[in-house]
């Protein structure tokens, strides 16, 4: 059986020269690492590659601008994020665009290599955290997401500022325990966890609403 061609995009160049490594060491895997997706574009252009293992986050790039490009030169092949973390807004983006799945960092290089060999022949492969999402999801017709109201708007501005929940609910005249509801209320409708992934979040997709 002929080897399987597989890209690996990893701006951590310890992690990835390692993962392409110790993959390479499994005969039917023919596992190579760049650090952008500007190399990687030009790699697809040049050589025949079956699986792209691709970052979330690369620096000031992000995996859900990597597909379409790829597309539009051509490439035919399977795309599989592999990431520390990624909100689900973002995973429901990219299995939109058609990513074979999604696989966390966490996870055994064993698993890696078998899920590799699962994408190649066709099978979506989801980490557990991202099993009930669904790729057959409408797009938000106006393509912005979700909508803030005004309220939440007013505290997503302070929460990139930086400042406490006792702080905001001083500028806003409201009592703490509301403005921890609504920042909760924004952790729902971007799917994220922490502050920091809110912030992060909010300066990708909705500065338009700040």
């Amino acid at each position: 059986m002929a080897a399987v061609n597989v890209l690996l995009v990893d701006d951590h160049l310890c992690f990835g020269q390692s993962v392409a490594r110790a993959l390479s060491a499994d005969p039917d895997l023919a596992v190579s690492h760049c650090t952008t997706m500007r190399t990687a574009l030009e790699i697809l252009q040049r050589e025949q590659i079956d699986v792209v293992l691709l970052d979330h986050d690369l620096g000031v790039e992000r995996a859900s601008q990597f597909l379409p490009m790829a597309r539009r030169r051509g490439f035919t092949g399977r795309v599989l994020i592999v990431t520390a973390w990624v909100s689900d807004t973002e995973a429901k983006r990219l299995l939109r665009q058609g990513v074979a799945g999604i696989f966390s960092k966490a996870s055994p290089l064993d698993a890696l290599a078998e899920s590799i060999r699962l994408i190649q022949g066709g099978a979506i492969c989801l980490d557990r955290r991202y099993r009930n999402l669904t790729a057959a999801e409408p797009a938000d017709p106006s393509g912005a997401g979700p909508r803030f109201n005004e309220r939440q708007r007013k505290v997503l501005r302070f929460v990139l500022e930086g400042l406490s929940n006792k702080v905001i609910a001083a500028h806003l005249h409201i009592s703490e325990s509301y403005v921890k509801a609504l920042v909760q209320s924004l952790f729902r409708k971007t799917g994220v966890r922490t502050r920091g992934q809110l912030v992060r979040v909010t300066l990708e997709h909705y500065q338009d609403q700040l």
